[in-house]
């Protein structure tokens, strides 16, 4: 692939697919019906196998960044729709094939040449399908892409201007009070008026979430919700346990923080709206023109890693970045690959704020990541590890980062250091009243949608009691987590990034002590891609998981340092 802008793929036929796959299962059976068998025979037909999966994943992602890009092109739409109607056949015949993988009594060997951790993800992925939830499936898609649809297509007025819920954002950050809250009212408006959707979409995903538990054998959609993450290593009361801790040893130092926001910025009460404002000028925004940003971006990557530095200006290069917000483009940020090309690709959405700098070089760690685990990966397994490890790649170079500030805010920089600080430790209860949220929804599945949004109050009561939103509109009412799009689109993928933000401060406190030593761990963290399972990638990184007692109340400690509090 020379260019992405002109990158296609052609749509799988389903039936030529399927025929593939009976042609591997033979080949598959024979190999694994002969126990003379050759190790290289044996990583042949696997090989091919992926090489196949390969194919068609990077089809699949393919087509959904095109629609992310243009959730209004008809074409894009029709392509989504097929992928949607397919993807669970598709998901039948991998499993097929991962069954016959993980029984076969040369399971051993199999592991011998592939690593164990793999074995392990896919008897965990073939309890997460039956064809008996096909339909299911293919509706819960359709209702994603729903909720993806309904949110790009905000159009919300405000000072003569017209914007969608990304850019509107960037007033979150105002200097002026008033600014700050009447963009909020504006945009909180919005959802007001499209509540009974969201209500009604986010309803049907939860039936359509239990009954496919229901269906496979669980008694809630949490337990497989815990294995369609590919959690092999801790359990939801390993979670529960990570929650308290934030509340006991987090939550207190974010109200030390939101006293110490009230008398910098010389407020009476601290609002819903004022909680993005550190600094009474205003936060401070990135310098220069978007090309002017990629410049820097490249001389800051050449300055902190060879290989960092060669692998942006490929980026650059064959078009993989798509970061300016446009009509009708999907909101947030994601990073996502072509397994087959071994390219990762970017895609997010400047809105001239602070987070612009922070979501690019979060989205690069986890480019960088994916494509140093490309080489020599086995399988496609060994590319991504699991959600909670991935977020570590990409949340640590942001911290990385730092020392290059200067380039992208001038004097500035300093203040961005203590803010970017400041709300990541902010992050942490909003980040677990999320997932605390998830489990208390599925322990209810037939809740009303007042019932969901008065559940989300008392998660704010727990985890931000802080929080005042005045008269401002939905979110007084408990409507804030319909804001938050992996609640309706990765179920309980949220509590992945307060865990990887643990082990990238841990990153943040080693880079100031020495960051050499940091940036090397760090590649060769990104180098071990996904061949082990979240806690053995924190261990071979020398970092304290966050599921045992002690990782935040030091995390917090060094925090309180830095920020003398």
């Amino acid at each position: 692939m020379d260019d992405f802008s002109t990158f296609c793929l052609p749509n799988p036929n389903l039936e030529e697919v399927t025929a593939e796959y009976a042609t591997l299962q033979q080949e598959l059976e024979l190999a694994l019906a002969n126990p003379d068998v050759s190790d290289e025979t044996l990583r042949a037909v696997v090989s091919k196998w992926d090489g196949v999966r390969r194919r068609i994943e990077s089809w699949s992602n393919l087509v959904e960044i095109r629609f992310n890009q243009e959730t209004n092109d008809p074409d894009y739409k029709a392509a989504q729709d097929y992928r949607d109607e397919i993807s669970p056949k598709l998901t039948e015949l991998n499993v097929g094939i991962q069954k016959m993988l993980v029984e076969t009594p040369l399971r051993p060997r199999l592991e011998a040449i592939f690593g164990a951790h793999a074995f392990k993800l896919w008897e965990v992925q073939n309890s997460t399908f039956d064809p008996c939830i096909h339909d299911d499936l293919v509706q819960e898609s359709k209702l994603v892409s729903r909720y993806n649809e309904l949110t790009a297509a905000a159009k919300i007025e405000f000072q003569g201007e017209e914007f969608n819920l990304s850019s509107i954002s960037k007033f979150e950050e105002h200097a002026d009070r008033d600014v700050r809250y009447g963009a909020s009212r504006a945009m909180w408006q919005w959802y007001a008026a499209n509540r009974a959707e969201l209500d009604q979409i986010y309803g049907e995903l939860v039936s359509i979430r239990h009954g496919i538990a229901q269906k496979l054998g669980y008694d809630s959609f949490i337990e497989l919700a815990y294995r369609r993450m590919s959690r092999t290593d801790y359990d939801a009361d390993d979670v529960a346990r990570y929650r308290e801790e934030v509340r006991e040893h987090v939550v207190p130092l974010c109200r030390e923080i939101h006293r110490t926001q009230e008398e910098t910025l010389n407020l009476e009460d601290l609002m819903f709206w004022d909680e993005g404002l550190f600094d009474s000028a205003g936060n401070p925004a990135p310098l220069g023109t978007y090309e002017a940003q990629i410049e820097m971006a490249q001389r800051m990557f050449n300055d902190m890693n060879v290989e960092l530095g060669q692998f942006f200006q490929l980026m650059c290069e064959k078009n993989l970045l798509d970061l300016k917000i446009r009509p009708w483009k999907a909101g947030g940020g994601f990073c996502s690959s072509l397994p087959n090309e071994e390219l990762p690709f970017i895609f997010a959405n400047f809105n001239g704020s602070k987070g612009d700098v922070e979501v690019f070089t979060h989205e690069m760690g986890h480019a960088f990541q994916c494509y140093s685990s490309f080489d020599g990966a086995a399988l496609l397994e060994h590319v991504w590890p699991t959600y909670e490890a991935c977020e570590i790649h990409s949340m640590s170079l942001e911290f990385l980062t730092w020392p290059h500030m200067e380039m992208f805010f001038g004097e500035a920089a300093e203040r961005f250091r203590r803010i970017h600080l400041l709300t990541s430790i902010l992050f942490l209860p909003y980040g677990v009243a999320v997932d605390h949220y998830q489990h208390a929804i599925f322990a209810e599945p037939d809740a009303t949608p007042e019932r969901r949004h008065a559940i989300w109050q008392e998660m704010e009561r727990l985890y931000l009691p802080d929080t005042n939103y005045g008269d401002l509109p939905h979110v007084s009412t408990g409507g804030r987590w319909q804001q938050k799009r992996h609640i309706y689109m990765s179920p309980f993928y949220y509590i992945d990034y307060t865990l990887a933000q643990c082990c990238a401060l841990q990153f943040w406190v080693r880079s100031e002590r020495e960051f050499a030593t940091a940036m090397q761990d760090y590649v060769d963290l990104c180098k071990r891609g996904g061949t082990m399972p979240f806690s053995g990638l924190v261990d071979s990184a020398g970092l304290k998981n966050p599921f045992k007692p002690g990782s935040l109340k030091d995390v917090v400690q060094q925090a309180r340092e830095y920020l003398k509090l």
